[in-house]
């Protein structure tokens, strides 16, 4: 099932998160045709970025679950560029210390909740992909798209059927 807050564009950014080590080819196939894709962290292992890589480029951040070496290499937070647009990338939003409005985000990129959500709060938009990766409880399993066009950010949710 597929949530648009808007009619979709054909420039996007793919959003996943939550993936815990598993890369479900059902998110590989709804992410194909990204120029980048965001992992908001939680990531599980390093082959999950090195599949994700072969799609698009990859930006990703730490979520609370990942550990080890690979990990201390990925930073936490991370600020990404979408044509004159920012979005601030993070995985659990409750660790949110700015005001991203005030701060010029467009969008604020999260995790973490396993709950996939769109939310606009004073002109940003707030999206979570919800868990790409194992099911938790009753969630569904998503990914996120972020459609751009002139100068604006249209974020869409994609429920995988898995």
């Amino acid at each position: 099932m597929v949530q648009h807050a808007q009619p979709p564009r054909s420039r996007f950014i793919g959003i996943i998160s939550d993936t815990h080590g598993l890369l479900r080819p059902e998110a590989v196939v709804a992410l194909i045709g990204a120029e980048r894709i965001i992992h908001a962290g939680d990531i599980g292992r390093p082959e999950v970025l090195q599949s994700l890589e072969a799609v698009a480029p990859v930006i990703a951040v730490r979520g609370n679950n990942d550990q080890g070496a690979w990990a201390a290499a990925i930073p936490e937070t991370a600020i990404v560029d979408v044509d004159d647009l920012q979005c601030y990338v993070l995985h659990d939003v409750k660790t949110l210390d700015l005001d991203p409005a005030t701060a010029g985000f467009a969008a604020v990129i999260c995790g973490h909740s396993h709950q996939p959500r769109l939310e606009q709060r004073a002109g940003v938009w707030f999206v979570n992909p919800g868990s790409a990766g194992p099911r938790r409880f009753k969630l569904p399993v998503a990914v996120a798209r972020l459609y751009i066009r002139e100068g604006t950010l249209t974020p869409e949710l994609v429920t995988l059927q898995v």
